[in-house]
């Protein structure tokens, strides 16, 4: 009976809004909760990585684009959420804030989670003799 209660307490807390839920104050969603960027700054637009793509080639434009700002880690890190989107976005959302310690952890995480995007990438001459094999159908064909 206690567990009972207990389940639908916790499900009456999250259809208010959250309240008692822990994990869902700013603190804990927050990559950095606590750094504030700089009066009157104003971030630049970033060119937008959505999961496709070389990863390093976004770090590297996403890093140029901080100018002023860049050599601060804290909002190096807070802005990167800025900068994605699609897949990409879908990957950083579901990353645990406690454990994005650095830049160098949440950069090298970034580039694990979408490195295959440039080790895999066939050339001109793999492509053009590509065909489909006797047994598989077409979209097994076009997704190889």
């Amino acid at each position: 009976m206690a567990e009972e209660l207990k389940k639908l307490t916790g499900r009456v807390q999250s259809i208010e809004g959250g309240k008692g839920v822990e994990g869902l104050n700013y603190e804990d969603l927050c990559i950095q909760p606590y750094v504030e960027l700089p009066k009157g700054y104003k971030p630049p637009k970033f060119e937008m990585f959505d999961g496709t793509g070389d990863p390093k080639v976004h770090l590297r434009t996403y890093c140029d684009k901080l100018v002023g700002v860049g050599k601060n880690e804290k909002i190096r890190m807070k802005l990167f959420m800025r900068s994605l989107t699609g897949d990409a976005m879908s990957w950083y959302i579901g990353q645990n804030p406690k454990k994005l310690a650095n830049w160098v952890s949440m950069a090298s995480d970034f580039m694990d989670r979408f490195r295959f995007n440039t080790e895999n990438a066939p050339d001109v001459f793999y492509i053009q003799n590509l065909k489909k094999k006797l047994t598989e159908i077409f979209c097994e064909y076009a997704t190889r």
